[in-house]
């Protein structure tokens, strides 16, 4: 299957708006996520396992981060073989994302201090523990049949793997004008065609992990998701409507930006709800469910965990918290289509909205996070 060529990834280097300098809030996500990580990882410890235990993260970005799932991973086999008087086995860890990736800074700046913590942590009674990249779509095939003990994939496949089709009318006219996503004024057609294309994107993802995994492999996946019940969760990503609405302002202000080149402007983003990923892991049919579960972090959480416990109660350097690792995550397809003067611009806008949010007790993210075994 040939996928469509994406500009997605984050701010490249270390720089002050890379993503490896404004990547806490995921951190904060792979954690609380954590313990069901850990129940998948102890059930293959408690099976026989080979002599090498070969995994891979679907979408692993090139922050801190990108390490922390395998580190989790690593404490969790070393702690259940102590248990269980076994052996642990030698590790393969593939990291996977876009070819436009910023794997140079992964294995230049993260992946020395890794390999000093796991010698001096764990010695000698661990096994290898070899990390490789992998680039390329998720939404392609990857890896050798049969190859793939467990899957990770973390805050990755609300991604779609293209804007959907049918965003513009016959006549040439966009549907879904004056908004970057889905919101309350776009049509029932807009609405669909995003649905249909997150739809066949996960299907096919677990079709292609499918082929990759041993029977009775297992996986873990942690996807933004939309929640009705919650107002302010409605969506999924409606943080992404703050920034479409700091855009319709820049427009409104003449000579900013043209109407035409915001109407003709969308993300390839949709976040499901809880049931949709049920029904279609269950309606694929290669992978039985073990435990599918829902939670809300805040926009701002992880906001101290530079040390700097002051930030928590100033509004305005939590709001620029989220602006910060938000401009880290998706610049890049935003400069791609607008002109990047607009840049600077844009984010102090929208930082000034996140402030409202966070003030107004609304600023929220839902995810869910399932963990599932491949079946025969």
């Amino acid at each position: 299957m040939q996928v469509p060529v994406q500009v997605h990834h984050m701010n490249w280097g270390q720089g002050e708006n890379s993503f490896y300098r404004n990547s806490l809030y995921e951190k904060k996500v792979i954690l609380t996520a954590k313990p069901i990580l850990q129940e998948s990882i102890e059930e293959i410890c408690q099976k026989s396992f080979p002599e090498c235990l070969t995994m891979a993260d679907f979408g692993c970005s090139s922050g801190p981060t990108a390490l922390l799932p395998l580190w989790e991973i690593i404490e969790t086999i070393d702690s259940t073989c102590t248990k269980l008087n076994k052996k642990p086995p030698n590790l393969q860890y593939f990291l996977n994302d876009l070819p436009g990736n910023d794997f140079n800074t992964i294995f230049r700046s993260l992946l020395p201090d890794f390999h000093q913590k796991l010698e001096k942590e764990k010695d000698s009674k661990f096994g290898h523990c070899l990390i490789g990249a992998m680039p390329g779509s998720f939404y392609g095939r990857l890896f050798p049949s049969n190859s793939l003990h467990f899957v990770h994939s973390s805050s990755s496949l609300h991604w779609l793997s293209q804007v959907p089709e049918g965003l513009v009318s016959e006549c040439g006219i966009s549907l879904n004008k004056g908004n970057i996503c889905i919101d309350e004024s776009s049509p029932a057609s807009v609405q669909k065609a995003y649905q249909n294309q997150f739809d066949n994107d996960f299907t096919n993802f677990l079709s292609l992990r499918s082929e990759e995994m041993v029977t009775g492999g297992n996986m873990v996946i942690t996807i933004m998701a939309r929640n009705e019940q919650i107002p302010y969760c409605k969506y999924g990503g409606d943080i992404l409507h703050l920034i479409g609405n700091s855009l319709k302002d820049m427009v409104n202000e003449q000579g900013m930006i043209k109407e035409s080149t915001l109407d003709n402007y969308n993300i390839p983003f949709n976040a499901p709800s809880k049931e949709q990923v049920r029904n279609l892991i269950e309606k694929e049919g290669s992978f039985s469910i073990k435990r599918i579960e829902e939670f809300k972090l805040s926009w701002d959480a992880n906001v101290d965990d530079d040390g700097n416990i002051e930030l928590t109660f100033d509004l305005g350097e939590r709001a620029k918290y989220v602006s910060n690792y938000m401009r880290a995550a998706i610049e890049p397809m935003l400069a791609t289509h607008f002109e990047d003067v607009i840049i600077d611009n844009l984010f102090y806008r929208f930082s000034l909205k996140v402030t409202d949010s966070l003030e107004k007790g609304i600023g929220f993210f839902n995810y869910v996070v399932v963990s599932m075994k491949k079946e025969s």
